[in-house]
């Protein structure tokens, strides 16, 4: 068994342009005196590696801790892809998954510098996709991501953004990539695994 991490470290992350950017604040320190080391934080929920839930750009989507961790832990599939994503590439992508393993074809992860479009957005939406990932801080276009996230969160897929593919080949493998159970929250971070069996 295999363990990538495929998260990124909180504090030095990527962040979304206009997002605040994660800080730390140390409130005890056993070198200053202190009986521990006691460390608080502040974030974005969109920060580094994160969900995005349905809410967050549909007035009544599910917020985070509603969806099922279902969509957020199982088979996924890893697909290379550089460039924008069109329609016909997301096709071979969920049908390239589908023959490795059909239940790895509701998850799929994209590796490279890849940018979704709405054409392909549809085409992973249509195929009840569970949930999409991809290495950027958004799903779609950064500088116009809004349409993407509507078809894709409209259809009941949770994204999974800023995810850290590179060491990773293509294929199937087990993706643990929990949410914090934040009630209300339109996303959240989360420590995103993916476990292969070789």
């Amino acid at each position: 068994m295999k363990i990538y991490d495929i998260s990124q470290e909180v504090f030095g992350c990527k962040v979304f342009p206009g997002d605040p950017a994660p800080e730390r604040m140390v409130l005890s320190s056993i070198e200053n005196g202190g009986i521990c080391n006691l460390t608080a934080f502040s974030m974005c929920a969109h920060n580094g590696t994160h969900v995005d839930a349905p809410y967050h750009f549909i007035k009544d989507g599910k917020t985070v801790d509603a969806v099922s961790l279902d969509a957020f832990i199982g088979k996924v599939y890893v697909a290379g892809h550089s460039g924008s994503v069109t329609g016909a590439d997301a096709a071979e992508m969920l049908e390239k998954a589908g023959r490795k393993d059909p239940e790895a074809a509701k998850r799929i992860l994209i590796k490279g510098a890849a940018v979704v479009s709405a054409e392909a957005a549809k085409v992973f939406a249509s195929s009840g996709i569970m949930l999409l990932g991809n290495e950027s801080q958004t799903v779609g276009p950064e500088d116009a991501p809004m349409e993407v996230h509507l078809i894709l969160l409209g259809a009941g897929a949770v994204l999974l953004e800023g995810i850290r593919l590179a060491d990773v080949p293509e294929g199937v493998y087990l993706l643990n990539a929990a949410p914090l159970d934040l009630s209300g929250a339109d996303g959240s971070p989360c420590r995103a695994l993916l476990i292969s069996n070789e």
